[in-house]
């Protein structure tokens, strides 16, 4: 939990000190929220520019692909990994992202209604 200053918490109701593997899983249950609503928001602006997007497995998050107006045919457009704060890449996203060189883009995303 965190204060109105956005300082996180230490102590519960009556003052005693919280242990630090608690705190620690509160942190990384928040980031793993705002992570998750990036990447519903990306989905939501991807959907409204007129991209299909697949969510995929390991490596990236999501897959689009734009249909052209009058063949129907889908277009390629590429993977798409999201990012909230300061996250970094994983191991296995920086080998998918030298794999896949153009294809693959990172887009750093602050949700809205974080």
């Amino acid at each position: 939990m965190r204060d109105f200053f956005g300082n996180i918490i230490k102590t519960d109701l009556y003052g005693r000190k919280l242990p630090k593997k608690q705190i620690k899983r509160e942190v990384i249950a928040e980031n793993r929220r705002k992570g998750k609503a990036a990447e519903d928001s990306y989905k939501m602006r991807a959907q409204i520019a007129g991209y299909e997007v697949e969510r995929t497995g390991r490596g990236h998050d999501f897959k689009l692909c734009k249909r052209d107006l009058i063949t129907g045919k889908k277009k390629f457009c590429g993977y798409r990994e999201i990012k909230s704060g300061n996250a970094r890449k994983s191991e296995l996203q920086n080998k998918t992202h030298k794999q896949m060189k153009g294809r693959y883009k990172v887009i750093k995303e602050n949700p809205l209604f974080y």
